[in-house]
């Protein structure tokens, strides 16, 4: 099968686009998937330099990156029920990479159906950022009043969160770097798409809303951004951090609260918090509530994904077509 492999940690060249590697077979209890749409996290970039991030260790070399794919089940292994085959499925591989390739194995019960309206690239979406988005909104009841700043509001995991909020009901401010970007925020359904490379954008947005303060921030950028973001809070405004993609994690003592992996599984809670977030997030896009953006890449062309991804010079879910 056709794959990208990494051989040594380092920049996003070290992914070679490789054609003989060797078809992997699904174990007891697994499915293999002819692989349509693979996702990119930027999680997939920080193992790729070498470090690990949240997991409990780096990949063996030489790996197969990434963690995300759907496609269609082609072979089943033992104790799979026949009814897999030929069946359109997503599913997060877990700790387990090998999403970069024709062909992925998986176990079946981390497997979904894809419902009948979504392609695989915005199954993908929904998988992962869904999922995401989906562990991050429990903490939060919106409504007519709320007023929601979403940093990053052009990417996957922000284009979703714009959505829901709207959806709510809430009044949405949304933040991107650069007029394309701004754009996209705004035809997303944002009340208002501002640009944070602006220095002057909190006085702006303070002057939109005619005196309403912020209530919310839903922040996984951290930084500078995040402190004007908190700047616009009123009197009892949270500010939920999910990340900081800027490198610096920001918070305010008694408004901040950070609602990382554990805490978003903990609040999900049943025997399967990670299927329970993944089931939500694939029936909201079902019901058309979300709709993910979808950034696409040749499977041959990851390294140009990783380093689009890097440099903030994408939009929506990165997913590799092979």
């Amino acid at each position: 099968m056709h794959a990208i492999r990494l051989h040594a940690f380092g920049p996003a060249e070290n992914l070679s686009y490789e054609t003989t590697v060797a078809d992997p077979s699904p174990a007891p209890g697994q499915v293999r998937i002819a692989v349509a749409a693979a996702g990119v996290h930027l999680l997939d970039t920080v193992l790729r330099k070498g470090e690990r991030g949240p997991l409990p260790e780096l990949p063996a070399l030489p790996t197969i990156p990434g963690r995300e794919v759907a496609g269609v089940v082609e072979s089943l292994g033992d104790g799979v029920a026949g009814l897999w085959l030929g069946k359109r499925v997503v599913a997060h591989l877990g700790f387990a990479p090998g999403g970069y390739a024709e062909l992925a194995v998986v176990d079946v019960d981390r497997v979904h159906e894809i419902p009948a309206n979504l392609d695989f690239a915005q199954a993908v979406a929904m998988i992962g950022t869904g999922r995401t988005a989906m562990g991050i909104v429990q903490f939060c009841e919106l409504g007519a009043d709320s007023v929601v700043v979403v940093p990053a509001a052009a990417g996957g995991l922000g284009t979703l969160l714009v959505q829901y909020a709207r959806h709510a009901g809430a009044t949405v401010v949304g933040l991107a770097g650069g007029a394309e970007k701004v754009a996209l925020v705004r035809a997303n359904g944002a009340d208002l798409a501002v640009d944070y490379t602006d220095p002057a954008w909190p006085g702006k947005v303070r002057a939109r809303l005619g005196g309403r303060h912020a209530t919310l921030v839903f922040d996984g950028v951290g930084g500078e951004v995040a402190r004007a973001a908190v700047g616009l809070l009123g009197d009892g405004g949270r500010h939920v951090v999910f990340g900081w993609s800027s490198g610096e994690p920001y918070a305010l003592e008694g408004v901040s609260e950070q609602v990382l992996g554990p805490v978003m599984m903990r609040r999900a809670g049943g025997p399967s918090p990670v299927r329970t977030l993944e089931l939500r997030a694939l029936a909201e896009a079902a019901a058309g509530r979300l709709v993910p953006a979808v950034r696409r890449f040749p499977l041959a062309g990851a390294a140009d994904a990783h380093r689009a991804l890097e440099t903030r010079g994408t939009t929506g879910k990165v997913v590799l077509e092979p």
